[in-house]
């Protein structure tokens, strides 16, 4: 056994990521744990040595892998690889490719909750960068199981965003309503560890008196199980400042009822539960799609000039609300729309986009999520009738939902510049902050001096005082200007 797991760890030596060492080393941790107390110290005092013994490249890259796994978080066996490891690197062996970056500072960061109105489910996300390299875990748990972690998926950074839209996508369609919550370091991971806690206690009351808890390390096909994933989770979070209770927040109960609504299930299907996770990335179902109309054909020279469309374009869920009354020319693209919707409501971009229509979804062309690209469709093919409606949100993970109406379809006057913003009531909320219901709970912050986020998030605004956060203005000059530089 010894011989196999050294040789297998040949070729883990010359990997491109250390996060797959990383794993390799939460299987061995998580291995040795299952047997309890007693296999820890056999694995420190024996295996370990024996590993060494060898000498080569393969044991010193097993050994530094392990060493890996439980980063700052004390164990018995991580730390006997560690110290193994650094005794054959001192004696001349050559470290493992992905060594380097390994020892690259780890940091991390936007953290968030995702959770449904009914507060059954939720799922906290924390991103992760090292060597120019972002990565993310998704952590779904389930409150009706004494708000223990069900599921831990591991995603590319670049793959999060589409994972946060399937999940968005997927609640819209089933009925079901999800908030959007930022969280500090502290904050993720508080929730977390109670996350982790409660499961650990449910899988030691679940499994048989001959089993040893954790030990069903791998998903036969798609990569990691839950046990190493955790592993990997744990050392994240001790690279975090210590845990904090958020306010209002609950800890975890051990409540006899297992059972989880079917909210829960719906939400677990989207994340892919049916296919599982693969090794590091979430592979995603092709969202449920109704059959599309039809796109009318686009405007041809011969049609004379476009018209001009008076749209207004309102934030939902805002109360009181936040609108913004343009002008754009009828054959401009939805990219473009887009563009001007950023400057109309001040948002910074770099997020994905997608307008919903009655024929069909367009943004960021992606295949998985149904969307096509908006570069060449025009608004009046979407909405070419006076009193048309069509969708826009911004933001996968804050979800800015906003409804576009025509009101008017009027002959373009040439002494004007299009887009031109003619009315808006209120200021839009900042990037990042949450959602909606974040930012509703941002101007709640700002307003109680008292409040202990109060004077977090003004340094996350950027502001002296809450004099300079003022969400009940509108200034017309300021969003044409942004208009006229897009």
């Amino acid at each position: 056994m010894l011989t196999d797991l050294v040789d297998d760890a040949a070729a883990l030596a010359e990997v491109k990521d250390p996060l797959e060492a990383e794993l390799a080393g939460a299987l061995f941790v998580v291995m040795a744990r299952s047997g309890g107390d007693d296999a820890m110290a056999a694995f420190a005092g024996g295996v370990i040595p024996a590993i060494e013994a060898r000498g080569t490249r393969a044991a010193l890259t097993l050994l530094t892998a392990i060493g890996a796994a439980a980063g700052k978080v004390a164990d018995p066996v991580s730390e006997a690889a560690r110290t193994a490891a650094v005794r054959l690197t001192g004696g001349g062996v050559a470290v493992p490719s992905w060594a380097d970056d390994l020892a690259q500072p780890l940091t991390a960061g936007p953290f968030t909750r995702l959770y449904d109105v009914e507060d059954t489910m939720s799922v906290l996300i924390g991103v992760f960068q090292r060597a120019d390299r972002d990565h993310a875990l998704m952590i779904v748990v389930d409150h009706d199981h004494c708000g223990a972690a069900d599921e831990i998926y591991l995603l590319g950074g670049e793959e999060l965003p589409t994972a946060v839209a399937a999940v968005h996508q997927g609640a819209r369609q089933d009925g079901v309503t999800i908030k959007t919550k930022k969280l500090s370091a502290a904050e993720f991971r508080w929730h977390v560890e109670q996350a982790l806690e409660a499961r650990a206690v449910h899988d030691e009351e679940d499994e048989p008196d001959n089993v040893p808890a954790g030990f069903d390390l791998t998903d036969s096909e798609d990569g990691p199980g839950y046990a190493p994933l955790a592993v990997l989770t744990h050392n994240r979070l001790a690279g975090l400042p210590p845990a904090r209770r958020p306010r209002g927040a609950a800890a975890s109960g051990h409540a006899a009822d297992r059972t989880a609504l079917d909210v829960l299930q719906q939400f677990a299907a989207v994340l892919g539960r049916s296919g599982g996770p693969a090794a590091f990335g979430l592979d995603l179902p092709a969202a449920r799609r109704p059959q599309s109309a039809k796109l009318p054909t686009k405007r041809k020279k011969s049609n004379g000039p476009a018209p001009v469309y008076q749209i207004k374009v309102s934030l939902r869920g805002a109360k009181p609300p936040i609108w913004r009354r343009l002008l754009v020319p009828g054959d401009i693209t939805l990219n473009r729309l887009h563009l001007a919707f950023l400057a109309a409501f001040g948002w910074h971009g770099g997020h994905l986009h997608v307008f919903d229509t009655a024929y069909g979804q367009f943004g960021q062309a992606d295949p998985e999520l149904g969307h096509r690209s908006d570069s060449p469709v025009t608004l009046e093919q979407v909405a070419p009738a006076l009193k048309d409606k069509i969708r826009y949100t911004y933001d996968f993970g804050d979800d800015w939902e906003h409804e576009i109406l025509v009101e008017k379809v009027t002959a373009a006057d040439p002494t004007l510049e299009y887009p031109l913003c003619t009315g808006g009531r209120r200021a839009a909320p900042p990037d990042d902050c949450g959602g909606i219901w974040g930012y509703q709970e941002l101007i709640e912050v700002l307003a109680d001096p008292g409040h202990p986020e109060h004077e977090e998030r003004l340094e996350w605004l950027g502001l002296p005082d809450a004099t300079q956060f003022a969400p009940n203005t509108f200034n017309l000059d300021q969003v044409n200007q942004r208009l006229r530089n897009r």
